[in-house]
């Protein structure tokens, strides 16, 4: 990291400011050789704006006229000395300014490279750094708060904190190896047992949050299904609370897949209307159909929806028993505005075992309200509350933790076997290197690069 990289910070495209950043131990000696103005850019206080002309002295003329924000290290994001220049936003103008800057001794930042920087020296580990791209991808503000509350440390705070127990009871454990005729603490094989109990129950209520992590990173997979005709499309244009599917009294209107996304109590939700599930000699619905069939199986969530008017049917039956035994479904009666057979009613009831059923009506908007609570009573238990909660969104983490439990069973059973303390120690440093990886404390060089090549350029 001994040469000074710089980049475009700002999204390209007409905007009133566009930023070019620059870090590194040259960064200031750069930003002064295109600066043109009253100060003394050397002698500036550290965190300060100027006001300047962008001044290329080779070709003496003014790029642009700006702001530097002159940050001295180590008190800045990546640690180094960095000078941001806030110049007039537009693709021209910001492109110039780089260009400049380049040519006075920068060389252009890989995709994250300022945050990969920052990790590097110190200023956040990879969980944190890891959580800027979130920050940046985030689809809600339920998403938003998540990020940030990892950026602060709380995901890396509960890691350390068991590393740290670990790293205590392996001390124990190859002190009394070590030492068995000295006259020092010992920890017996139920303490032992009872603290890896401990650690492992620890690590896995973190990892039960990856289910609800995933849903509040990439949004909730919901697949409307049903027969044709029942009201799916219109089901889809009352959620979205706009006509987006067409809707016909014809069945088979919709033979495509048309998905679409909402925001439900601050959670994404894809929403994916699929043409009717039936039996049709038509090529194109057919084709339809079959993708129908293949949604549902990458669902998180089915709404299956039914019309009371002509009730179950043996292909109903059919869908459910073959598709729907093991992926969460709620069940929608639609069209309760008109008059229907109660009978129709109660052979769904009867037919759908323990899967919740709610009465609707899309045309009257009935019911909707309740459909939604339910979605989120399925899968948050009736709240989203997690401004204060460490929640796992990242699969590298989920891998991390999952190998780490491994370990820990494994240090279970050779204590519960009373193996010699050796066995045990190997499995609770693997489980320490296991949880070593989320902050980046004992991860491979490659993969950290390979964990920031991911990231947006500028970042």
């Amino acid at each position: 990291m001994n040469d000074t990289i710089a980049a475009i910070v700002t999204a390209m495209g007409s905007a009133s400011v566009g930023i070019i950043r620059i870090s590194g131990p040259e960064a200031i000696n750069i930003g002064e050789s295109v600066y043109k103005g009253k100060k003394n850019f050397k002698f500036v206080q550290s965190h300060s704006i100027i006001y300047g002309k962008v001044y290329d002295f080779k070709e003496n003329k003014t790029v642009d006229e700006a702001l530097f924000l002159i940050m001295k290290g180590p008190a800045t994001f990546t640690g180094e000395d960095v000078v941001e220049i806030q110049c007039h936003g537009g693709m021209v103008p910001v492109r110039k300014v780089l260009e400049l800057v380049l040519r006075n001794g920068a060389r252009l930042a890989e995709p994250g490279e300022f945050s990969k920087r920052a990790f590097l020296n110190g200023k956040l580990d990879l969980a944190q750094a890891e959580s800027i791209m979130d920050i940046v991808n985030a689809k809600t503000e339920k998403g938003l708060d998540v990020a940030v509350n990892q950026l602060q440390g709380s995901l890396s705070a509960m890691v350390n904190k068991t590393r740290n127990e670990l790293l205590k009871l392996v001390a124990y454990i190859e002190a009394d190896i070590d030492f068995p005729d000295e006259d020092i603490e010992r920890l017996s094989n139920s303490q032992q047992l009872e603290k890896i109990h401990i650690l492992k129950d620890m690590i896995q209520k973190i990892l039960e949050t990856s289910q609800k992590g995933k849903i509040i990173r990439e949004g909730l997979n919901v697949v409307i299904i049903g027969k044709p005709n029942v009201g799916k499309s219109s089901l889809l244009n009352a959620l979205l609370k706009e006509t987006r599917a067409i809707v016909t009294d014809v069945p088979g209107t919709t033979r495509d897949v048309i998905e679409e996304f909402i925001s439900l109590a601050g959670i994404p939700v894809k929403i994916i209307d699929t043409a009717g599930i039936r039996e049709t000699d038509n090529i194109v619905e057919k084709i339809g159909v079959e993708k129908s069939k293949e949604l549902i199986k990458k669902a998180d969530l089915v709404l299956y929806v039914f019309d009371v008017l002509t009730g179950i049917t043996t292909e109903d039956i059919e869908i459910l028993n073959r598709f729907l035994n093991d992926i969460p479904t709620i069940v929608l009666v639609n069209k309760i505005d008109l008059e229907y057979k109660q009978h129709n009613l109660e052979s769904i009831k009867n037919i759908i075992g323990n899967k919740p059923l709610i009465q609707i009506s899309v045309k009257e908007n009935e019911g909707l309200e309740l459909l939604e609570k339910q979605i989120i009573d399925m899968f948050f238990e009736g709240k989203i509350e997690i401004s204060q909660e460490t929640i796992i969104t990242n699969a590298r983490h989920i891998q991390s933790l999952e190998k780490a439990i491994e370990y820990l069973k494994g240090a279970i059973n050779s204590l519960e076997n009373e193996m010699p303390g050796d066995f045990v120690v190997i499995d609770i440093r693997g489980a320490w290197e296991s949880l070593g990886k989320i902050t980046g404390d004992t991860i491979e060089d490659d993969i950290i690069d390979q964990i920031f090549s991911q990231f947006c350029l500028g970042k």
